[in-house]
């Protein structure tokens, strides 16, 4: 009797145990109830970023990429992420695909530009976003360091 009571007290457990990070997961995941307005910038490269890569301002998320694809008319990557409806994005803010660090994933970081007190154009739901800048990837870096130290040597 004293080990099946023992037995459902360590299986309660680990039963609360899975809930809490099930509830977790589900509050850091993004795919809460939160509302949120998309809109959609253009690049040449997009290498790393995927569906579900952080959009944030200042380290901080604000909102997440929805799709990824490409325009057959101009060849470019176009890329649809949808940003908290309480944050109001200057129209000529600054999009840059930025990396978490040495090995980590991408994100994209925007710097919004501010311009006479404030009273820039504020990007809407649909809006396209122009003042891009494209990922930099490993190679084209280590390819450019590559090229300073050979060519010092001359």
């Amino acid at each position: 009797m004293k080990r099946s009571i023992i037995e459902t007290i360590l299986g309660a457990v680990v039963l609360f145990t899975a809930v809490g990070f099930l509830t977790f997961s589900y509050n850091s995941s993004g795919f809460s109830n939160q509302n949120s307005y998309k809109v959609t910038a253009r690049f040449n490269s997009v290498d790393g970023l995927a569906v579900g890569s952080d959009i944030r301002i200042g380290g901080i998320k604000i909102g997440s990429v929805t799709d990824l694809y490409v325009d057959m008319d101009s060849y470019e990557a176009v890329v649809s992420f949808s940003i908290n409806d309480n944050i109001n994005l200057p129209v000529d803010s600054e999009i840059i695909i930025s990396s978490s660090g040495l090995l980590g994933g991408k994100y994209i970081k925007i710097n919004p530009v501010k311009k006479n007190n404030g009273k820039t154009e504020k990007i809407t739901a649909g809006g396209v976003f122009e003042n891009t800048k494209d990922v930099l990837s490993m190679e084209e870096m280590l390819g450019r360091v590559i090229f300073l130290v050979t060519d010092e040597d001359d």
